[in-house]
């Protein structure tokens, strides 16, 4: 390929963000640029695991709720049955289900989260 990835292209930008830009700032613009290059880090980490995750949890949501369709369909109809008390914490599957699509999304967003290690 001759051209770099989006994600080499988001390491790249972050790398230069906290190898050389931020060693040079001061203040409140050095505090931009760290959220700046934890942005990127989460858009890195998207790239990387988001599409394997979702694929999980898509194929979760089918078995539980017995229907196909787009992940963003297949969420909409779990919410409506929570909602309509059609599942409860007593379905089977549920909570798993929940449990590891909040520990997934957490590992993109805060993988240092002390709860990730504890609940490994």
């Amino acid at each position: 390929m001759d051209q770099p990835s989006m994600r080499e292209l988001v390491d790249a930008v972050r790398e230069f963000l906290e190898t050389k830009a931020m060693p040079e700032l001061k203040g409140h613009t050095a505090f931009h640029a760290r959220v700046a290059a934890n942005a990127l880090a989460i858009v890195s980490r998207e790239l990387e695991q988001g599409p394997k995750s979702g694929e999980e949890e898509k194929a979760r949501l089918r078995g539980l709720l017995a229907k196909d369709g787009t992940l963003d369909e297949l969420n909409r109809e779990l919410c409506k049955r929570i909602r309509s008390g059609k599942f409860t914490m007593d379905t089977p599957g549920l909570v798993e289900h929940l449990e590891k699509t909040t520990r997934d999304k957490v590992a993109i967003d805060q993988p240092g989260y002390s709860g990730l290690k504890q609940n490994a």
